[in-house]
């Protein structure tokens, strides 16, 4: 309610400032309006633009201030800046995300199964295995030539009755699928490199130690799975580019630089790629074929430039989410052709086809069908983590906040607005 007051009381006093010291007023209010529109950009944007998006804003801003006071000091301008940064500060505090779970009963004999190579060591830097037996876990470490699913497997059978799992989300997906299939609690360590699996369950990425927690005194919430050809997958899966990058030597160790090489192959006059020979049908029945990659992700990212691009909202929805990019232009560039969400999508190809599951390179006989899995898989996660996806309760634009602010003020929960 303050942030929405704030919002309305800077609105009057900027038109208070525009009627009261002509033409200097109109000016300032236009700097400091758009500078408002950059520092939202910077927001957006998280490569060189973001810096140019923040020295615009900061320019601007100081510009209107020194226009509201070039006549001496213009105290409803400096006053309506104000409370646009509060009604900002108080805004980010609305949208923040944590949520208070149900609370579950502690297993009396977990188990944490980790990686100590995933995400550079950071298992091994933080002590994991020896937090985990201080809080009654049991750590098995995964050694090079070890079979995860076999040594899962075999923990359940000697009466494991909650899973763990320290490392990247290929291996995330192989426990929780076993957690799954026995209706056992799963917990997710962020030990991994990028986390995203984590990102989107709620889980606090920097503390990795205290997502230890999650079965202790942590609470419990149902989430989704996914797979294709008998595969789960927590994030998502890939055909066409990214899944072509995954197969080629070196990905590990220049994943960026990988990737940029392989758009030619794809999408230049010379490359046909796996890509082009794959049909599918899309939300409006038609059948399409050929694209530089088709992602299919468990429950729908939010996509293009709003906050949270890139995460999921929600992962309890029962739905896959299916996004289709094809190339524009002549120099390979890519645009997001549609995306839309459905329990079900098929991929026809004439042959196998190589496909990016969480990461992983595998080639996959066709047809690829992925399916969603809803609300199998039983997540516990600690307390102070946030509990939901950083996005849950972020607005998708200027128009959204607002409206959104005035429903909260009238007494809406802001994770049910999305």
């Amino acid at each position: 309610m303050l942030a929405l007051i704030s919002l309305l009381a800077a609105a009057c006093l900027l038109i208070l400032q525009v009627f009261t010291t002509f033409p200097r007023g109109p000016v300032s209010v236009v700097l400091l309006l758009v500078g408002c529109f950059a520092a939202w950009q910077m927001v957006l944007h998280r490569d060189v633009s973001r810096l140019i998006a923040a020295g615009l804003a900061g320019l601007l801003v100081v510009g209107a201030v020194w226009l509201m006071l070039a006549d001496g000091v213009q105290v409803s301008g400096l006053l309506g800046a104000a409370l646009i940064l509060l009604a900002v500060v108080l805004g980010r505090h609305v949208y923040s995300v944590h949520v208070q779970l149900p609370a579950a009963q502690p297993p009396s004999r977990a188990v944490l199964v980790w990686n100590p190579k995933s995400g550079g060591g950071k298992a091994q830097r933080n002590n994991l295995a020896e937090e985990a037996r201080r809080r009654g876990i049991e750590a098995i470490e995964l050694e090079p030539d070890d079979d995860l699913v076999a040594l899962v497997n075999a923990a359940v059978a000697r009466g494991a009755d909650g899973l763990m799992a320290a490392g990247g989300d290929g291996t995330q997906a192989m426990v929780a699928a076993i957690a799954a299939a026995h209706d056992l609690p799963f917990a997710c360590i962020p030990a991994g490199t990028r986390n995203h699996f984590a990102l989107d369950l709620g889980v606090d990425r920097n503390d990795v130690i205290g997502a230890l927690d999650a079965f202790v005194t942590g609470g419990e919430k149902r989430v989704d799975l996914a797979e294709v050809g008998g595969r789960v997958f927590v994030n998502n899966a890939s055909l066409g580019l990214y899944a072509e990058a995954v197969q080629s030597k070196g990905y590990r160790d220049a994943k960026v630089r990988t990737i940029l090489d392989t758009v030619p192959k794809l999408l230049g006059p010379e490359g046909a790629g796996d890509s082009r020979e794959l049909s599918w049908t899309g939300p409006d029945g038609a059948l399409n074929r050929s694209a530089a990659i088709i992602l299919v992700s468990n429950n729908a990212y939010r996509l293009g430039a709003v906050p949270g691009a890139g995460t999921r909202p929600r992962m309890n929805q029962g739905v896959l989410g299916v996004a289709v990019i094809g190339a524009a232009g002549e120099k390979g560039r890519l645009r997001i052709a549609s995306d839309w969400s459905t329990p079900e999508f098929i991929v026809e190809a004439p042959d196998s086809v190589p496909v990016g599951v969480d990461g992983e390179a595998l080639t996959l006989p066709t047809p690829l069908v992925f399916r969603t899995r809803p609300g199998v898989l039983r997540v516990r996660i600690a307390r102070q983590h946030p509990g939901a996806s950083p996005s849950a309760a972020l607005p998708q634009g200027l128009r959204d906040a607002v409206r959104r602010l005035i429903r909260i003020a009238a007494g809406a929960d802001p994770l049910t607005l999305s």
